[in-house]
């Protein structure tokens, strides 16, 4: 027996996998696929194979077929170089053929055995008895009907010679002379009367390979007669308006095993005649009661019962009702109406509205990581501004994730289908930035294109526009700002007439605004239109509990961005992170995390110490300590000290790079950004020029 590994356990894959599991010449040795919920690998579990997301441990075992089924062309040169040279290797092309052609053996297998059962139920349901001999008078068919009629047992009638069976019969001399004999009375060894007919097979190339017999009492076919004028007629009709109907239908017996189904229950609930005709009315159920039981049980009707039916769990509306003749219960039928098709077009729109929304605001608040009380309370203060059109202004340090809550912010909102406008205050020059944020007219300044341009505020209308770095705007563009505020309108550069407009504002800030108030950089009335709903956003040092979860999702985050397939970090690495202070919060965790991750060899998988970079400052970098003892005795709050230790630090340092913020920033193991944060913060520009 040969060992056979299969590399790729998608569909063809698993094709393959149930093909040769059925052989005797072939066992399956392994099955290989990165996916370990593939069906192919589940399959394989269930059947005690070896599985595995790699094939390359398996290569040199005794494996004398591999079958590779990924449809990848490096997959595929891979193994044909690292193969034992006595190992097959059958591409994935034609391996899909073979499945192919034996899914579509399967298929024919099915179909001939549906055919048969159909025929065999026909053949038991029709009240004649019908017997069939092939050319050499052996009986190859042999009715219920025609059992209770001649007290003969199909058991002993197949495989034997007609005339052992029925020695008066005439079906050899139908083999002789190939002509129809109809109608004819004939009286059976039991003494019951009969009316048959007997018909010769014959194939249209005039073959001829049998006869059949078709009779039955004359009593009985009187009274058919009485009843039924053109029963072949009002069946096919009857047919045809059952298969040619958009509704599925399916019909049970009196026990409540499948008799019927029509095409379109095929295609609405994913099952097959086999899976259906002859198996409990529950079969199709895959959520809620059977309503054929219900109606067999109580014989009403009943309508408009939602469930779902098939393994895709169609969403349907049900109505069923019984079948009685002559007042007894025969079985009864359905008629289920997809009511799926309409909730899925529904679903892919809601989608594409998300999708065309995540191309603006990407983030929710899912997107939001946070355990701490602090974030906790941003997260739900900032859910809060999203039902109400209040202006929202977003406090933290660089890097907490302003912008995330921003987008959150709008995602949560009534304006989420509009949309979401980004503007960095800090990013854009003051020249420009008045321009962007409220447009302009036609000829307003020297370059200005014709017609005019709509500026930002116009295009957020009815959405959310983001204000970041709210601090950095000049006196001018924030007394424009004040107007959208107050009266929902807006002038372009260069223009007389107000464009009402209904936006919005998220505004976010990492300086201290109170500040700029006293040092006359930002309006006061502006402050306060801005700060009815400030959210603060506890800087990663206040938060380190989160870190580990944060650390999970910025990994995977990173896995997409540079194709890598980092699955976490070791524990030592991740106290190493959470003994850092993070002066460059999240942002500068992404940073550290990304620079592991690109330095890393492909095959580790966990980011480990040797990975991170140097995380605490050396020795000599910090400054001389300048609180003395006197400092300790004084009456002042201990907020109050750090803040001026903080400042003589900064001052120190600064003077000692001869002003040079990058290599302050450097030296403090601060960001850029922060250092210029806190040299406004305590207002040291001014002091360290003295």
């Amino acid at each position: 027996m040969q060992n056979v590994m299969i590399v790729g356990a998608g569909k063809g894959g698993t094709a393959i996998l149930k093909i040769i599991k059925e052989s005797e010449m072939l066992n399956i040795y392994a099955v290989i696929d990165r996916n370990l919920d593939a069906p192919g690998i589940k399959l394989a579990k269930q059947e005690g194979i070896i599985t595995g997301t790699d094939w390359h441990p398996f290569i040199n075992d005794p494996i004398d077929i591999i079958i590779e089924v990924t449809g990848d062309e490096n997959v595929f040169h891979d193994l044909r170089e690292k193969k034992n040279k006595n190992t097959v290797l059958i591409p994935g092309s034609v391996a899909f053929l073979v499945s192919k052609l034996m899914e579509e053996k399967e298929e024919l297998i099915q179909k001939h055995q549906y055919e048969s059962y159909l025929q065999e139920l026909i053949f038991n349901a029709t009240n004649d008895g019908m017997i069939v001999i092939n050319n050499h008078g052996v009986i190859i068919l042999f009715n219920r009907r025609a059992e209770e009629m001649m007290g003969i047992k199909k058991e002993y009638a197949i495989g034997e010679h007609i005339v052992e069976v029925i020695p008066q019969t005439r079906l050899p001399l139908i083999l002789e002379t190939r002509r129809i004999e109809s109608n004819q009375e004939m009286v059976l060894s039991n003494g019951r009367k009969i009316i048959t007919t007997r018909i010769p097979i014959i194939e249209e190339n005039g073959t001829l390979i049998g006869a059949l017999a078709v009779f039955k009492d004359i009593t009985e076919v009187v009274n058919l007669a009485e009843e039924i004028t053109d029963l072949k007629e009002i069946q096919t009709m009857l047919q045809a308006i059952i298969h040619s109907s958009d509704d599925a239908i399916s019909v049970v017996d009196e026990n409540g095993r499948g008799i019927l189904i029509n095409p379109a229950y095929s295609r609405l609930t994913g099952l097959t005649q086999e899976e259906v005709i002859g198996k409990p009315a529950n079969a199709d159920i895959s959520e809620g009661e059977s309503m054929h039981m219900k109606v067999l049980k109580t014989r009403r009707a009943v309508r408009g019962v939602p469930m779902r039916v098939g393994p895709n769990k169609r969403e349907v509306i049900v109505n069923v009702a019984p079948i009685i003749v002559n007042g007894k219960l025969k079985g009864s039928v359905g008629v289920i109406h997809d009511m799926s098709e309409m909730k899925s077009l529904s679903r892919e729109l809601n989608q594409a509205r998300q999708l065309i929304r995540k191309l603006e605001a990407k983030y929710t608040f899912e997107d939001i990581i946070g355990k701490s009380d602090e974030m906790v309370l941003a997260i739900e203060q900032a859910k809060l501004g999203a039902k109400t059109p209040a202006t929202v202004l977003l406090r933290g340090e660089s890097g907490t994730g302003k912008e995330l809550f921003a987008h959150a912010i709008h995602n949560a909102s009534d304006r989420k289908y509009n949309k979401f406008i980004r503007v960095n205050c800090a990013a854009i020059s003051e020249s420009l930035l008045e321009s962007e944020l409220f447009g302009y007219e036609e000829g307003a300044f020297s370059g200005a294109i014709r017609g005019g341009k709509r500026g930002l505020f116009e295009e957020a209308n009815n959405g959310s526009i983001f204000l970041d770095e709210i601090g950095e705007l000049s006196a001018n563009t924030q007394a424009k700002l004040l107007r959208v505020l107050q009266e929902n309108e807006i002038i372009r550069v260069g223009g007389t007439k107000p464009i009402s407009i209904n936006v919005r504002i998220i505004a976010a800030t990492n300086v201290n605004l109170e500040k700029g108030i006293a040092n006359g950089t930002f309006r006061e009335d502006l402050y306060y239109r801005l700060n009815r709903m400030p959210i603060h956003i506890p800087p990663l040092r206040k938060r380190k509990e989160e870190i580990p979860a944060l650390c999970e999702r910025l990994i995977q985050k990173i896995n997409r961005d540079y194709g890598r397939n980092v699955e976490g970090i070791t524990e030592a690495a991740l106290q190493q992170l959470m003994d850092y202070d993070w002066p460059g919060n999240v942002r500068e965790l992404e940073n550290i995390l990304g620079r592991a991750i690109i330095f890393m060899n492909f095959h580790e998988l966990l980011i480990d110490t040797h990975h991170l970079p140097e995380l605490q400052r050396k020795e000599g970098q910090e400054p001389s300590v300048f609180l003395n003892a006197d400092s300790f005795k004084s009456d002042r709050p201990l907020s109050e000290m750090l803040d001026e230790y903080e400042a003589k630090i900064i001052k120190h340092t600064l003077q000692r790079f001869k002003g040079n913020k990058t290599q302050t920033a450097k030296a403090l193991g601060l960001s850029v950004r922060n250092l210029y944060y806190k040299i406004e913060k305590y207002n040291l520009e001014k002091n360290n020029m003295q």
